[in-house]
């Protein structure tokens, strides 16, 4: 594999990424990460709301209406997707879409950054770190919520702190 600009496919450019293991190079390493994250959670973000969507749809050809569906179900769709026209449909997708994987990458980024910050403060990477990261980063994430209280930022720093310290003492055992 050449390293000669003008002789390297798109391939090998694509596998130089994953050598290197970092898609950005902001020139430091808390960006890097950072930004890494933010990008790779959106995009799952994205691809999610989307499918999400397109299953609602599907269930709701099939049952003819939406009645077949519980309420927590209805209380996640898309809002604002019954536009009269297909313009209207598709630009409300697209800004749903757009708000949940801004959440997603936003709430990656955050995570990421909090470990590497404190890593690098307290000198250790250990299930302490990961407890505080997820639960400052679920604190925010329930803080971008439209409907926010209390007891729900609570409950989703909580649920970080747990989630985050479960995947970090797992992470050694499998």
């Amino acid at each position: 594999m050449g390293h000669n600009l003008e002789t390297r496919s798109f391939l090998d450019e694509v596998r130089s990424f994953d050598n290197a293991g970092v898609l950005f190079d902001l020139g430091h390493p808390l960006l890097n990460r950072m930004a890494g994250s933010f990008v790779t959670a959106a995009g799952i973000g994205a691809v999610q709301a989307v499918s999400r969507e397109a299953c609602f749809t599907a269930l709701e050809n099939v049952s003819g209406d939406e009645t077949s569906m519980d309420n927590s179900k209805k209380l996640d769709r898309f809002r604002s997707l019954q536009g009269e026209t297909n313009r209207n449909s598709v630009e409300a997708l697209v800004t749903s879409t757009g708000k949940e994987s801004l959440q997603w990458g936003l709430a990656a980024g955050m995570y990421s950054g909090l470990t590497f910050g404190l890593k690098e403060a307290r000198g250790v990477h250990d299930w302490k770190n990961s407890a505080v990261a997820g639960a400052i980063t679920g604190a925010t994430l329930a803080l971008t919520s439209d409907d926010s209280s209390q007891h729900q930022i609570v409950q989703f720093a909580i649920t970080g702190a747990a989630m985050s310290t479960a995947a970090n003492l797992l992470t050694g055992i499998f």
